[in-house]
């Protein structure tokens, strides 16, 4: 995102008013590790390991952090693409946690997921009319005008040609099947989408586009959005509440404003130090200082005790190895997970220093 652009962020809209769409209680995912003749549980990678959040209505919360933390996994047990191997997945007070294909297929109505890459996620033996109707035929809805016209509709919702029914994927560019798949998803109007990389695959020129699509589509559908991606200037141009992950864990999560204004958990520091500054002069002024994190990421096979961030981070003393810090709210609407956090407001209402 340009410097004109990051100025223009919109503001996140009030949240008094919103109820919550989907609540996360507990969520945990293990994939068991099986070695040895008789092929008995050796041990698990703990993609995600307890995680408490909420989506309310009308809102878009963005989840950030780095490769392997477990962001694509969560997305998936959300959506109930997989099985929980522990806690609580609530959709409208309704508990999803468990729930069989059967039980699951009314829902799918208002949970849809767009996927990382456009080119794997559309079949391309099928035409675009056949991708995007595919819904339609699988929850047995017959739209007003037939299935074609409501295709041929979602495609033009989506800056897409009606005439681009009878194509293959193979035609389209990056960006133009990213549209696809969003019309795909809106197909049977649902209220909440998962978002998993929406425009990491594709190119720099083209993201902005497909983020403002995204956009344009909340306000005039009324959209619920959880949007996973690593590129922290699409996150604060689209969400409205930011969670950090880290190794399977929610590390800090607030409205997006008070998260890069000041940053509380040393990992979300580091993270921010890292969007480059366009402008030099601001570079120069108030600009971070860059953080250079020391090491790799913990194994998710077996992470570190206590604090999961201490093996790379600056502030780590003895209690971060022996007690797991608790995600609590440092101020209303600012939740961290850590003993020692940064812009930490003293007892004056100061903000003490990283």
């Amino acid at each position: 995102m340009t410097d004109t652009q990051a100025a223009t962020i919109p503001a996140p809209a009030p949240a008094p008013d919103r109820q919550p769409l989907l609540r996360v209680t507990g969520l945990t995912r293990h994939f068991p590790i099986h070695s040895g003749l008789m092929r008995r549980q050796t041990g698990a990678v703990r993609a995600v390991d307890g995680i408490d959040f909420t989506v309310n209505a009308g809102e878009t919360l963005g989840v950030v952090g780095e490769s392997g933390c477990g962001k694509s996994t969560m997305g998936r047990l959300v959506t109930r693409l997989d099985e929980p191997t522990a806690g609580k997945i609530e959709f409208e007070g309704t508990d999803i946690t468990h729930l069989g294909v059967g039980a699951m297929r009314p829902l799918r109505r208002d949970i849809q997921m767009i996927f990382q890459d456009p080119y794997s996620s559309l079949n391309p033996r099928h035409t675009v009319g056949t991708i995007v109707g595919a819904p339609f035929r699988l929850q047995k809805a017959e739209p007003e005008g037939g299935v074609k016209k409501a295709v041929q509709e979602l495609l033009e919702l989506c800056g897409l040609s009606p005439e681009h029914y009878n194509r293959y994927p193979h035609e389209f560019s990056g960006g133009q099947r990213q549209r696809i798949g969003i019309a795909r998803a809106l197909a049977l109007r649902p209220r909440m989408i998962v978002a998993d990389e929406p425009v990491s695959a594709l190119d720099v020129s083209i993201q902005a586009q497909v983020v403002n699509l995204l956009d344009d589509l909340q306000r005039e559908l009324g959209l619920t959005y959880l949007i996973i991606a690593h590129d922290l200037s699409v996150v604060r141009h689209v969400s409205d509440r930011v969670a950090v992950m880290y190794l399977g864990k929610i590390v800090e999560i607030a409205d997006r404003d008070s998260l890069y204004r000041a940053p509380m958990h040393p990992y979300t520091t580091a993270l921010m130090s890292a969007v480059p500054v366009p402008d030099p002069r601001r570079r120069q002024s108030g600009g971070r200082e860059r953080i250079l994190l020391k090491g790799d990421v913990p194994s998710p096979i077996n992470p570190p005790s206590g604090c999961r961030f201490r093996t790379r981070c600056w502030k780590a003393q003895e209690i971060c190895a022996t007690q797991e810090p608790p995600l609590v709210a440092a101020t209303a609407g600012h939740q961290v997970a850590c003993h020692f956090p940064e812009n930490a407001v003293t007892g004056d209402g100061a903000r003490a220093s990283a």
